[in-house]
């Protein structure tokens, strides 16, 4: 499907965008080929490759798309630096990648050119339908070499949120050409400390063909209907569409709208200002789809009757056999959902970012708490600051709290932070070896996951095809 010439075929159902390697390559092909949108997520992608050639690239997959990618000796570099024969690395811990800056080598931004290239181009192998990246707004440093290297591979759709991606539409356009891109970096300090830049320059890197891109779809998940029209009236170039997501998805949701109210246990409330006017988004004319509860017939065929072209599913689709979470946390959360053992929260304190998140629990899931030793060695999840001398530092409120102070964090923002860049690899089956022991993964699912048991029935695995089937009583496009 070309997704800039004629007129769009739009999917029924979106695949979502999950986690760190949760909608890993074999999830997105697995969706695309039954005719919807299979979406790769772009968070963290670098660190799961390099842990994919440390792990010994089962199926040699990984290797065979490095192959392919367009900047020579990128390749076999990584090869040389990351790769080990299955079973080598034993329990050593993995090697790291230098984390993000303002300022990125050319060598640390191929790398996640790179990454995000093999993702894209094995979920798009073998087949025609098409594929989408997810990446996190609110994950600033690398997105403009990892927008770039998913664009090399051909991806037809790129989603956002977590932020508002006013900028994006017009970076895709100038990525599409090969030429610069510039994005405004946020930057926390003293007052009037202002914004810096973040500049990708696709010219720097030894890419021979220089034959425009194809621009992606771009479609921002947005959960106000003001974040849509601002978005559709004000971006720097092209919207077009929207994920309408509502507070009961997984992962990050956006803090209640109006005073902050939350219930006995620490849950933020949302109320009546919290509910998107779909009426509003209608009135934009470009197609929207709905997130969040929707992933049910039931819900599919409400969205159509409310305007929608169709649904984004994520919970469904993160405990099937091609989703990326270790197989024993599958089989875990399916058998605490068959006895009704599960529960999802909503915390308002777990992600550094400040937005509230939902973390799945039950008894016996021993995952990440306050017992943890704090370590930053990931740090997806850093935002810069400036100090009182002008320069530029990074902080995670996450990390040792000695250091986040020292930086000139607040003590007060470090209270029940999680590391999720540590804990969601670890939901992968990619946890880092540290002398304490392994770091523990913390699950996150949609308040659907609960009800997964109507789709479920009771079976300990299921397939992307079987969701599919349950969703779909209506054509895969319109």
């Amino acid at each position: 499907m070309p997704p800039v010439t004629g007129t769009p075929v739009y999917p029924r159902i979106i695949q979502g965008g999950m986690g760190i390697g949760v909608s890993g390559w074999q999830l997105a092909r697995a969706v695309s080929r039954l005719g919807h949108l299979g979406v790769v997520s772009g968070t963290a992608v670098d660190t799961v490759l390099i842990r994919r050639l440390q792990d010994g690239d089962e199926g040699g997959h990984v290797r065979r798309a490095m192959a392919a990618f367009p900047v020579a000796g990128v390749s076999d570099d990584l090869v040389r630096r990351f790769y080990l024969p299955p079973g080598a690395r034993g329990n050593a811990p993995y090697k790291l990648l230098s984390m993000f800056r303002r300022v990125a080598s050319l060598g640390r931004q191929e790398v996640a050119m790179m990454a995000n290239f093999v993702e894209v181009w094995l979920a798009k192998e073998g087949h025609d339908g098409v594929v989408g990246i997810n990446l996190l707004t609110k994950v600033q440093m690398p997105n403009l070499p990892s927008l770039y290297g998913a664009m090399l591979a051909g991806v037809d759709y790129v989603l956002m949120g977590a932020g508002i991606p006013r900028e994006i539409p017009g970076l895709l356009d100038a990525l599409s050409e090969h030429r610069e891109a510039r994005l405004k970096l946020d930057v926390e300090g003293p007052a009037g400390a202002g914004p810096d830049e973040l500049v990708f320059t696709p010219r720097d890197h030894a890419i021979e063909d220089r034959t425009p891109l194809r621009r992606p779809l771009f479609v921002p998940i947005v959960s106000a209907s003001s974040l849509a029209t601002t978005l559709a009236r004000k971006a720097s170039g092209r919207v077009d569409g929207f994920i309408v997501e509502g507070p009961t998805a997984g992962g990050h949701n956006a803090p209640p709208r109006g005073q902050p109210l939350f219930s006995a246990d620490g849950e933020p409330l949302y109320g009546e200002r919290d509910i998107v006017d779909l009426g509003k988004i209608s009135e934009l004319g470009l197609p929207f789809w709905l997130a969040g509860g929707a992933g049910t017939p039931e819900g599919l065929r409400a969205a159509l009757a409310a305007g929608a072209a169709g649904v984004q599913v994520g919970t469904l689709f993160a405990y099937c056999d091609e989703s990326g979470f270790a197989p024993e946390l599958k089989s875990r959360v399916l058998a605490g959902i068959a006895d009704r053992s599960v529960r999802v929260r909503t915390d308002p304190r777990a992600s550094p970012t400040g937005y509230p998140f939902k973390v799945v629990q039950m008894g016996g899931l021993e995952q990440q708490d306050d017992r943890r030793q704090r370590n930053c060695d990931l740090g997806y999840l850093r935002t810069a600051y400036r100090t009182e001398e002008g320069r530029l530092g990074y902080r995670c409120a996450a990390e040792p709290v000695a250091d986040y102070v020292a930086k000139g964090g607040d003590v007060a923002d470090t209270v029940g932070r999680r590391c999720l860049c540590n804990a969601l690899t670890a939901n992968i089956g990619q946890p880092q070896h540290r002398d304490a022991g392994e770091e523990l993964p913390l699950l996150t699912s949609g308040d659907d996951l609960v009800s997964l048991d109507t789709f479920a029935q009771g079976r300990a695995r299921y397939s992307a095809a079987d969701v599919v089937d349950y969703l779909s009583g209506v054509p895969a496009c319109s």
